[in-house]
């Protein structure tokens, strides 16, 4: 059975490691240098966190609400 999501399991697995990359070089960045460079790292972890969730909500729809989305296009 495919996941209901947009995502696939490998490119879910990628967005978690990317969310985990970038959450953790924020802090490390910020304490680094001195500079704000390390705001693009929130950024980009924000931004990350933001298609998981968008991914978890289309999982989580019943089917026949899909299959309504889908039919209306």
């Amino acid at each position: 059975m495919r996941p209901a999501g947009f995502l696939t399991l490998v490119q879910r697995r990628l967005a978690w490691l990317g969310f985990m990359l970038a959450a953790v070089q924020a802090p490390v960045a910020a304490i680094l240098v001195d500079d704000a460079s390390w705001l693009f790292a929130v950024v980009v972890a924000v931004l990350v966190a933001t298609v998981i969730l968008a991914d978890d909500a289309r999982r989580r729809q019943p089917a026949e609400v899909r299959s309504r989305n889908y039919s209306q296009e």
